[in-house]
């Protein structure tokens, strides 16, 4: 098994973890939400505001009412979740082992407003291809980190939580926790920049990365003039961030000051969240006709009882505190799969890919958004099969 270190997995490096959210938790939760004081909005104009009232309200009532989280809870411990300290911190994890001849180890790093809930739905088709229509000899053993500061990994209690820290966690856990010394590794959002940060600093450790979001590349003196197809690209980010990036400028600037708010109103965080869902996603305007309702309370629930909206929202200014642009000549050499979904926030052109990466595959998805594995997880099932296949051979 040449993915296996020679230690194997340390039985002592990481202990089983069963969610158990205290009563008194779930009681508070359904009081406050009971409490809610509800703004008022100018009537017929949707979300052209922010999040629509009407949809809120029933949101609310509905995570008041019906929801079970109990339920969900008791699904969620179905699953093979651990512990473990890496670095100081105390990381949260789903180990699903691959049904294969030699399963690719493989980690996943969701992003922002996202948790492992998110990648949820790969899991199973990367970890038992053939159960989904693929292949059995394309399994892998999947691992799903929560990132420093989401759901059941530890808050930082300093500052520095940046996508290289992150990415320097992920290489000890999976090779000093887990024993892996080769691995693949796949991320969206702020785990394509974790997810590229390990091919850039431990080639020797990644098979290969596959991202859904670019890192800006090298663009100073010496590097070559940028293309009709990357001025544009640079222009639609630019008006993107105009109109949608208040959350970033917040939480990159003054993210206690938010938090406030956020901590202590699950309505209020909801609509943080819930706007995002929808405004990101290939939903059409309908997000109960993309996602779960029950999915989506899920997600929310989780975030509200550990607490970890203002940890999470942190590494926006944790990213500003310490940028990591790429140096001259430098880009990421292990092989590079970009997957880019129609309805996800950036769409750069080929070219400015391969600036930054030592880029193999590019993939044009007919339909999803940045939430790829939440919303189109065969899709990518099968681009990330595809990617891994000859690499994975090229390991024996």
């Amino acid at each position: 098994m040449p993915f296996i270190s020679e230690n194997q997995v340390r039985s002592d490096s990481a202990e089983p973890f069963e969610i158990a959210v205290p009563d008194e938790v779930l009681d508070d939760l359904r009081e406050r939400l009971v409490r809610t004081r509800w703004p008022d909005e100018i009537p017929g104009r949707g979300w052209d505001y922010g999040t629509n009232l009407s949809y809120l309200r029933g949101l609310v009532d509905d995570w008041r009412r019906r929801y079970d989280w109990r339920a969900a809870e008791r699904e969620l411990n179905r699953l093979p979740h651990f512990r473990a300290e890496v670095g100081g911190l105390g990381v949260h994890f789903l180990h699903q082992r691959g049904n294969g001849p030699r399963p690719l180890p493989i980690v996943l790093s969701h992003g922002w407003p996202g948790s492992f809930i998110e990648l949820l739905p790969l899991v199973p088709r990367l970890a038992d291809p053939e159960r989904w229509g693929g292949r059995a000899e394309d399994a892998f053993d999947v691992v799903v980190p929560s990132l420093p500061g989401f759901a059941f990994s530890d808050r930082p209690t300093e500052p520095g939580m940046t996508k290289t820290r992150i990415a320097g966690l992920w290489l000890r856990l999976m090779r000093d926790v887990l024993g892996y010394h080769r691995f693949a590794a796949r991320g969206g959002d702020i785990g394509s920049g974790i997810t590229a940060f390990l091919g850039l600093d431990h080639p020797e450790a990644v098979v290969g990365i596959h991202v859904s979001d670019v890192v800006e590349p090298y663009l100073g003196p010496g590097s070559r003039p940028l293309t009709a197809a990357e001025k544009r690209f640079r222009e639609e980010e630019r008006r993107w961030m105009a109109a949608e990036g208040a959350y970033d400028h917040v939480q990159a600037t003054k993210p206690q000051t938010l938090a406030y708010g956020l901590n202590d109103s699950p309505a209020g965080m909801a609509a943080w969240i819930v706007e995002k869902l929808r405004s990101w996603s290939d939903c059409g305007g309908d997000l109960d006709g993309r996602f779960a309702r029950d999915d989506v309370l899920t997600h929310l629930t989780i975030y509200w009882a550990t607490e970890t909206i203002n940890s999470a929202n942190r590494l926006y200014f944790e990213r500003d505190r310490e940028p990591r642009p790429l140096l001259p000549g430098q880009r990421v050499e292990v092989p590079c799969a970009v997957a880019l979904f129609p309805a996800d926030i950036d769409h750069p052109p080929r070219e400015w890919a391969e600036r930054a990466y030592r880029l193999e595959r590019w993939t044009e998805m007919p339909r999803g958004g940045h939430f790829a594995a939440w919303e189109e997880p065969d899709l990518l099932a099968e681009d990330l099969r595809a990617f891994f296949r000859p690499l994975r051979a090229g390991e024996g």
